[in-house]
């Protein structure tokens, strides 16, 4: 494989299932040392992907490529260099939390040492746990552990901190970052926007099976021509007169009393017009933001706002 190919390649990706279609003409792309998130609502299809790039899945149609290899039937050697983490854990009920990672260590050529990767999990105190008896933090965590013990080329994490405290799920977040920094893909699907917006590269929201928008976390929350500018002022200015103020096409309100929203495209000229206007009216505009898009902003607009099953 090139060393200017993709670590993960997806074109056209099909996959149905009877007659529902899961994943419907899919295209993605991971490059090494780069962190992917792949978002969607429950049923976009982001599961079935990431299993057809494991080789879990077979596909129906279209071309994927995985370290250079397709995925398909999972041969051995591919399997060696990659690292799975599953949604749901994965391990024994019965097996303690270290003998399972001996266990997933002893089938690798170069395994990272347990006790460290126990010890900067936060495993320690639950090493001698049975599986079943861990908390929900506690199985994902060792469920990462499995992943990466082997030192793999490429990481696939499906909902990699779900059910964590807050200081775990930051754990989480500085092991995928120093897995980035020593030149390891990750491709990992979340729910939360947070997470994607803090760790990846490339973000790929998937809807009804196919992508519907891809790019840098700070490209798909760019400003465009609908921002907020909100300030606080002298409550019951005239919103109406501010509105005429402005050009064309912004609206401005005081959904709060003394609290002012002017939405449009902001830039200087705009921003020197409404504090411009609030000294005509004798007041002050105090505590002046721009409200920048989120993820979560934008990953509703793109999936709608009704609940999935």
């Amino acid at each position: 494989m090139s060393s200017s190919a993709p670590v993960v390649s997806v074109r056209g990706l099909v996959k149905r299932y009877g007659r529902t279609t899961a994943v419907d003409g899919l295209d993605l792309a991971l490059d090494a040392g780069q962190v992917l998130a792949l978002l969607g609502p429950n049923g976009a299809g982001k599961t079935t992907t990431v299993e057809v790039c494991e080789g879990f899945v077979t596909a129906d149609a279209g071309e994927v490529r995985v370290l250079g290899t397709d995925p398909a039937g999972a041969p051995d050697a591919l399997r060696a260099r990659i690292g799975v983490m599953p949604q749901g854990g994965g391990a024994y009920p019965g097996v303690r939390a270290a003998e399972m990672l001996r266990l997933v260590a002893a089938c690798s050529a170069h395994p990272l040492d347990v006790g460290w990767l126990t010890s900067v999990l936060g495993l320690d105190s639950c090493a001698r746990t049975p599986y079943k008896r861990l908390s929900g933090g506690q199985q994902q965590r060792l469920a990462l552990a499995c992943a990466v013990v082997g030192r793999p080329e490429l990481v696939f994490l499906d909902e990699p901190t779900a059910g964590m405290d807050p200081q775990g799920r930051r754990l989480v977040w500085e092991l995928i970052g120093a897995l980035r920094r020593d030149g390891v893909a990750v491709l990992l699907t979340t729910h939360l926007m947070e997470e994607a917006e803090e760790l990846a590269d490339l973000v790929v929201i998937v809807d009804h099976g196919q992508v519907v928008a891809q790019g840098s976390p700070v490209a798909l929350t760019a400003t465009t021509e609908q921002q907020e500018l909100r300030f606080r002022a002298r409550p019951g200015m005239d919103v109406a007169g501010l509105a005429a103020a402005l050009p064309t096409g912004y609206g401005a309100d005081e959904p709060i009393a003394g609290r002012y929203v002017v939405r449009g495209r902001i830039d200087p000229v705009v921003l020197s017009t409404i504090t411009g206007w609030c000294a005509a009216q004798g007041a002050l505009a105090d505590d002046v933001q721009v409200a920048r898009r989120s993820l979560e902003d934008v990953f509703l607009e793109l999936t709608g706002r009704e609940l999935r099953s």
